[in-house]
């Protein structure tokens, strides 16, 4: 790699018999942004640019790292949701585009508080308060992924407040206006299923949920909103589809009212809204 025109064939070269091109070369083009700061236009106007011998070894260790099938962003540490840099590691999920889908549904709301419940990275808390006027708090249980999220903050210059919290032996919650979350939902059993890159480099604690008792996060969620909610405040969960109707039921049940289901790009039916009377 002598220029910065050799890299997408080179990507391309050590890539393509392993993963379809497309994927190969979007790897590329974030490499070189990662790497050079340079985006596609700057590849288009500087193609002879000349490429250091260290800089080329960054690039071959990215790619080797890529084949034994380690995400991207694990690779260069960070990612992108609705559009924020955000740092990701081991201990934080890789936010997905149908969470994008669902910070954008909440935003269409009027709230002045916010809860996010298992922050992880901090996306969905960090996204609310960048693009809201509301006061943003989230928790998680895991002292990694705060120390992850608070950094984001910092990043993307907004106020979160963060705590150490194990939902499922939590008692109370604060008061607020918007409860989201975004808890394990994929079966134990699903498991077979998931990409190798998935189970091998994604925190399971955070994806996986026993096959016996998969809504035990919701029901404790919903059962805490129903005190922590103010009247007509709104719950909202990224869920997995099979348990949809399920969760109208616990959420009825429970007392919530207008319940409504939402399809994500893919047209499945991935998030929910309920509003507490």
């Amino acid at each position: 790699m002598e220029t910065l025109s050799n890299i997408i064939p080179y990507f391309r070269k050590e890539l393509t018999p392993i993963f379809e091109e497309r994927e190969v070369i979007s790897w590329a083009y974030l490499s070189i942004e990662h790497v050079l700061g340079y985006n596609r236009s700057d590849c288009i106007i500087h193609p002879n640019k000349r490429i250091e011998a260290k800089i080329s070894d960054k690039f071959q260790q990215i790619i080797a790292d890529l084949k034994t099938r380690k995400p991207l962003q694990y690779i260069l540490g960070e990612t992108t949701f609705y559009g924020l840099k955000l740092k990701v590691n081991e201990y934080t999920l890789i936010p997905r585009p149908e969470t994008e889908e669902l910070v954008a549904w909440i935003l269409q709301e009027d709230f002045k508080s916010a809860l996010d419940i298992g922050t992880g990275s901090g996306c969905i808390a960090i996204a609310l308060a960048k693009f809201s006027n509301a006061s943003i708090s989230a928790i998680d249980i895991s002292q990694n992924c705060l120390k992850v999220a608070q950094e984001n903050a910092i990043l993307n210059s907004v106020k979160v407040v963060f705590i150490q919290q194990d939902i499922l032996q939590t008692k109370t919650l604060p008061k607020v206006n918007l409860i989201v979350s975004n808890p394990p939902y994929v079966l134990n059993s699903e498991k077979e299923k998931m990409q190798e890159n998935v189970l091998a480099y994604e925190p399971h604690s955070a994806l996986f949920v026993t096959d016996k008792n998969p809504l035990i996060f919701y029901k404790q969620i919903a059962n805490l909103a129903t005190e922590s909610l103010t009247s007509g405040g709104k719950l909202f969960f990224e869920i997995n589809e099979q348990f949809a109707n399920e969760l109208i039921v616990i959420l009825t049940q429970s007392g919530f009212v207008d319940i409504e289901l939402k399809k994500d790009i893919n047209d499945r039916d991935r998030m929910i809204k309920a509003i507490w009377k």
